[in-house]
Formats: structure tokens, sequence, C-alpha cells
């Protein structure tokens, strides 16, 4: 489902009945019949632009994500700020510019739709940057408490994962397999509380590259049909 403004949301549109392994089964207009749609079609992704203050708005991406049937990917202004961290407080698990090319927004609803998140790398830093400004003076969690919860390896692939690395690229990093990458990230998800790789490298800013040596899922088969819900 595709939640966007008139060219913007037709542009989606074109791309998303270009591929064989999505359909668009509704679009809206308006956040609320967004969350209508939404909650009526129970489609795998929601993309919903962030480009207008309703869909700006993070109640939205919380009514949308609040049921558990549909992620949502969010396409992010070119300033990313508070809002965006808001956005992924809300429940959004997905982060990509609105200036993205077509192969970038298939390949995040991809990975979304298989139960994973994703996070464009050129929006991590402005990103974490907001976190920081915005976390409490004492977090709730310190970075000691990162130590009682993972290994050296884990800690590793979480700093990683912050820096908005592949799984792939982090197994040619550490020279292991991507299976073996997966199996740290699920791990470091599951100790953390985590949903998604998105919240980790949130949760990765508090990890200092140099500290300590050393989902809900969804069917992984790639020839599954994603459907796809589109707003502005």
């Amino acid at each position: 489902m595709a939640h966007t403004e008139g060219l913007a949301r037709a542009g989606i549109v074109q791309i998303l009945h270009g591929t064989d392994d999505m359909s668009v089964v509704a679009e809206a207009a308006s956040g609320c019949q967004a969350v209508q749609l939404t909650r009526l079609l129970r489609p795998d992704v929601a993309v919903v632009c962030g480009g207008s203050t309703e869909f700006g708005n993070p109640e939205v991406t919380r009514d949308i994500a609040e049921h558990g049937s549909t992620d949502v990917l969010w396409l992010t202004p070119s300033t990313v700020d508070a809002t965006a961290l808001r956005i992924m407080n809300a429940g959004a698990v997905g982060l990509l510019p609105m200036n993205t090319d077509a192969g970038q927004l298939l390949h995040a609803i991809r990975l979304i739709a298989d139960g994973l998140g994703f996070m464009d790398p050129s929006v991590i830093r402005p990103l974490v940057r907001a976190a920081a400004l915005h976390a409490p003076e004492d977090p709730d969690e310190p970075e000691d408490r990162f130590d009682e919860l993972l290994t050296p390896r884990e800690h590793q692939v979480l700093v990683y994962v912050g820096q908005g690395l592949s799984n792939l690229e982090i197994a040619r990093i550490l020279t292991v397999s991507e299976n073996t990458v997966k199996t740290h990230v699920s791990r470091v998800l599951a100790k953390l509380g985590l949903r998604s790789r998105v919240e980790a490298a949130l949760r990765a800013r508090s990890v200092r590259p140099g500290q300590r040596a050393g989902h809900r899922g969804r069917s992984t088969d790639p020839i599954r049909h994603t459907q796809m819900g589109i707003a502005p």
C-alpha cells in the first residue's frame, strides 16, 4: 500500500507495478484514509511519504503499525531531523530518502517484507545525531549494559549495523559467512529486545567502535508476493 501525494505517489505506484513479486492493493490521499485502508487490507508494507505535514505526523505511522500486520517504510524529506526519529519510535521499520532510485526502493521493500528493517546509509548519521541530541541525560541502559548482554563479536556486529553496513559487507570485514552475520544480528535483536536492525542502528549510538575487543519473522522465500500500500 502506498501513502504519498500526487506525482510522487504515481511514480511509486508505477515502479511497484513493474515488479513480479509486488502489488499495490491501495493508495491513500490522507492519513485517516491510510490508516483505514491499512486496517482493512492488511498489506505487508506501507510506503509513507513524509513530505507532507499530515504524513509526517508520527501518529499516522503509529496507527498503521500498531496492529502488527503492516510494516512501515517511511520516505524522509531531504532534511533528516528529530521528526524522523519520532517516526522510527512510532513504529516505522524502514527509512529511505525521497530522492532514492527505484532499485533502492524495491530493495528496501523486499527486506522489510522479509521481516527485516532497512535504513539507508545516507540517513544514519543525521538520525543518530538527532537521537543523541534528544537522548535523556541518564539513559536507562548505560554502555556497561551491553557488556552484560552481548559477546565481543556481537558488539562488533552492532557497531557495523549502526554504520549502515549490510550483512554481506559485515561478513567480508569479519571474514565470516553472511549466514553467520545474520545469526549474530538475530541474537543482538533478541538480547536487546529490538524489533529490527533499524532499532539496532539507533541503539548502536551507545556503543563505541573501540569498546570491548574482539521480529516478528515473515517468510524469507524469495518468490513471496508482497502486497503494498502507498500513502503521502
